[in-house]
């Protein structure tokens, strides 16, 4: 058999594997009663709701991932992707539109596949719980329009790409790399004024003590705030969230209405300390030159592969191209990608707890951030006590009660 081939169903068979152990493991871990860090904010019928919470989640999340894998795996083992490259070959289009084609047509079918579990999560498991405020009307809107911007940015962006591959011979993987990484940088620095709104709408935090508590502490922490506005998160979810945003003066501090509404300014202004630490700290500029690196790596390793034809039979190919190359390159990158989430979780969660200590020593109230954190676990039914693989897989935040503890033994 193939060795490509072999790998390829070696890794997504692990993949799965690792993702299911981990998912089980974490509804095992769940202790029976609240932690008595959250005594004060969960009561027993809440606690009990959000281990519901854990375990539906959970299951939703195993069965799309073996859902996914298993029809991944029938297209590979079926011969679906050279299928589909006589389809598209079929067509008489020239070598780039073909590419294009064949690209776009993988894309779709794997947002599709996703689809049922995206409406299930958001009509089922998030309704079930009380959370979804989505109708179905904004649910079909929020997928059009991402499948605009899928077509809008990404169309000319993967024909970049294969125009490169094509004619920038063993330099490609350079050019490649120069131009996704001018193009990330292009849609961060736009995105809130262009991408964003289209979504949600970004509303300025109005005149009041509120702002002027923010204002203050901007100022405090000389940190300029290109705008601080209030996203209505509520259209969609009663979750509360807060997030920075933007790069230069498009930079820009989001707080869900859910959070303005439902916290006390004290915890509203620390929460946003903690984003603003993001900024300070370095965190952005950091994550950025991280994000730059791993995508030269992906294109380097793909230029030792692109062309094997190897890599092509394993997939029932007749020939190699560069369109299908980089689909089937991303399935054999899948334990490199995965060991590179792994590391950058780990740095994020190193990172959450330096704008946590940011957070508390610029307000001098690492009290209102630990309330705040409490009172948005409940309203989010977080999940308090995950297994160690879970976060080590999964989690860009530490867990909330390690992040209780580190702001408590701050505070001494």
């Amino acid at each position: 058999m193939n060795c490509h081939l072999v790998a390829v169903i070696a890794f997504l068979a692990g993949s799965w594997l690792l993702h299911t152990l981990s998912a089980i493991l974490d509804v095992l871990r769940a202790p029976p009663r609240v932690p008595p860090e959250f005594a004060d904010v969960f009561d027993p019928p809440a606690y009990a709701r959000g281990l519901a919470y854990r375990r539906a989640s959970a299951r939703l999340s195993v069965i799309a991932d073996t859902c996914g894998t298993g029809l991944l795996l029938a297209a590979i083992l079926l011969g679906g992707f050279a299928w589909l490259d006589r389809a598209v070959r079929a067509l008489g289009l020239s070598p780039l539109p073909t590419g294009l084609c064949y690209l776009g047509a993988v894309a779709l079918a794997a947002s599709l596949s996703g689809l049922p579990f995206d409406a299930w999560r958001t009509f089922g498991v998030e309704a079930r719980f009380g959370f979804n405020k989505t109708t179905v009307a904004t649910f079909v809107r929020d997928r059009l329009v991402g499948l605009a911007l899928s077509v809008l940015l990404g169309a000319p962006l993967v024909a970049g790409v294969l125009l490169l591959l094509d004619r920038a011979g063993s330099a490609a993987w350079l050019w490649c790399w120069a131009l996704v990484t001018l193009f990330s940088l292009g849609v961060t620095y736009v995105a809130p004024t262009w991408i964003l709104p289209l979504f949600n709408t970004f509303t300025p935090l109005e005149e009041g003590r509120l702002r002027r508590a923010i204002e203050t502490f901007a100022r405090r922490a000389e940190f300029e705030v290109g705008g601080i506005f209030v996203v209505d998160g509520s259209r969609r979810s009663t979750k509360s969230n807060a997030f920075f945003t933007g790069l230069g003066r498009r930079k820009r501090i989001a707080l869900f209405d859910t959070l303005v509404r439902d916290h006390a300014e004290a915890e509203i202004v620390a929460v946003l300390a903690h984003e603003v630490g993001h900024a300070k700290c370095g965190h952005i500029r950091k994550g950025l030159a991280g994000s730059v690196l791993r995508t030269g790596l992906l294109f380097f390793l793909m230029s030792l592969f692109l062309d094997s034809p190897g890599l092509s039979e394993a997939f029932g190919m007749a020939q190699p191209t560069a369109y299908a190359g980089l689909v089937f390159f991303l399935l054999l990158y899948t334990p490199i990608s995965l060991l590179l989430g792994v590391a950058a979780n780990w740095i994020s969660r190193r990172r959450e707890f330096e704008a946590d200590r940011f957070s508390a020593r610029t307000t001098g109230d690492p009290a209102a951030l630990a309330s705040a954190l409490k009172r948005l676990s409940v309203t989010n039914l977080s999940d308090l006590t995950p297994h160690p693989l879970t976060v080590w897989l999964e989690y860009g935040h530490p867990p909330v009660l390690a992040r209780l503890r580190a702001l408590a033994e701050f505070a001494k």
